[in-house]
């Protein structure tokens, strides 16, 4: 492949000759080879949004010519038209400058290379950069883009995974089941109590992604190298939020302390936060999925999944809960990630986080994972089939039922008439016939599900 020499501050690089980047994303690309792992197109693209916001309210404010402010736009919109927010154009790792300058130079670069002609020459950073460091719009391109993935993507989902688990359970109100405890036999309940305990804890969840957007959408911008605003109009960074806030119809707004938006990551670990308990929902929720369709024959068989793939590549037949143990997977991903962004976020050392890239990565990750797991999740749940026959046939042999006659005959007493019951295989309701003075019709009564639940 032919090269082209790239020049900056420190001197000549070869690049080659069809990149659209130039000298300093080439050298972070020779630099940091560290892993596979690339900057999440969706946080290319907040980056790109940002400059685009900036050239115009750099302009409005009389300090970008207009056709450098036009030129910016055009490549920006030829980026996006021409689909090329790709990991050609966007190559580096994740494992990078702590402050990700290196991915702001290279959307720097990119914008500046398609906005020059033979009309007039864009620089990377005193004309696409202008009024902004990389230590305010990397930080700023963290909060567009997980703001963005909060509001459009992961809130809808869990909304549509908790009605699908409501009218589940509307279906099959009428079913009642053994309910279990230390995954032994408790008292009964029904299938729709059962699911609305799932369906509240993703209600958990929607309410604290909507109490934490007003943290996640402060923006760093016009914060530029330390907080201060050093090279940026004083009037820049309440200009910008508010075009930004246009722009993309999001509750953007600017930060309350720049100093603290830059050195610190705090609203990344709060919504992370709200991530990993989701994950430890959708978790449980995705275990008792596969506790209930376990068996078919040898376990609960309460229910029956949908069959999507053969389960086994030895044995014939056999179909597996494999969206569930997807998910499960993924809310440990999540998990995982919460630590990772923990960590990093404890690293703003004086004015400035230099663990920057790696909680972008894995914030977007998480709130990816978290938003397809819903949509999986929801699908499985509309299409499980309830085995009415097992639920009521293990019911009748629920040797726990006894609890409701120990008001009436007492612990021990009750205790005594499970023992029996259970040696000798029979129901609660023959044995308490023998063992108390209770009428059968108030035995009757008193052990009977509906009743109980």
């Amino acid at each position: 492949m032919g090269f082209r020499i790239e020049k900056d501050s420190m001197g000549e690089v070869k690049v080659a000759e069809d990149a659209l980047y130039a000298a300093q994303t080439q050298r972070a690309l020779d630099n940091f080879n560290i892993s596979d792992l690339k900057m999440p197109l969706a946080f290319i693209d907040s980056i790109l949004d940002i400059k685009l916001i900036a050239a115009e309210t750099n302009h409005e404010l009389g300090l970008l010519p207009k056709n450098k402010f036009q030129a910016i736009t055009k490549a920006i919109k030829k980026i996006r038209k021409d689909n090329l927010v790709n990991h050609q154009n966007f190559p580096l790792d994740v494992f990078q400058t702590g402050s990700g300058t290196s991915t702001n130079m290279n959307v720097n670069e990119v914008v500046a290379h398609l906005a020059s002609n033979s009309r007039v020459t864009v620089h990377p950073n005193d004309d696409v950069n202008m009024g902004q460091s990389s230590n305010d719009v990397i930080p700023t391109a963290i909060s567009v883009s997980a703001t963005r993935a909060l509001i459009h993507d992961l809130t809808p989902a869990l909304l549509t995974l908790k009605s699908t688990i409501e009218n589940k359970g509307k279906l099959h109100k009428k079913v009642i089941k053994t309910g279990r405890t230390h995954l032994m036999d408790a008292m009964p309940l029904s299938l729709q109590q059962e699911l609305s305990g799932w369906a509240h804890q993703i209600q958990i969840s929607i309410d604290a992604c909507q109490k934490i957007v007003p943290t996640i959408a402060q923006l760093a911008q016009g914060g530029t190298a330390i907080g201060t605003g050093i090279n940026s109009s004083e009037k820049f960074r309440s200009l910008f939020a508010r075009k930004l806030k246009t722009h993309t119809g999001l509750p953007f707004s600017k930060s309350k302390n720049t100093f603290a938006s830059i050195a610190g990551q705090d609203a990344s670990v709060a919504l992370s936060g709200v991530l990993n308990t989701l994950a430890t929902a959708l978790m449980k929720i995705s275990n008792d999925l596969r506790w209930m369709n376990s068996g078919p024959v040898s376990g609960l068989g309460e229910i029956q999944l949908k069959a999507i793939q053969p389960g086994s590549s030895i044995m014939p037949g056999k179909v597996n809960p494999v969206i569930p143990e997807a998910v499960a997977m993924a809310a440990a991903q999540i998990m995982g990630n919460n630590t990772t962004i923990t960590i990093g976020a404890q690293s703003g050392n004086f004015q400035l986080n230099v663990m920057l890239p790696v909680i972008a990565y894995n914030l977007l990750q998480s709130l990816h994972l978290a938003t397809t797991s819903a949509e999986h999740l929801s699908e499985t749940i509309a299409h499980f089939e309830v085995n009415e026959k097992a639920l009521t046939d293990k019911l009748d042999q629920n040797a726990i039922l006894v609890t409701s006659l120990a008001p009436e005959i007492g612990y021990e007493n009750a205790s005594k008439i499970v023992y029996k019951a259970r040696k000798e295989e029979r129901t609660i309701l023959d044995v308490a016939k023998e063992m108390t003075d209770l009428p059968e019709a108030q035995l009757k009564k008193l052990l009977s599900p509906k009743n109980l639940i």
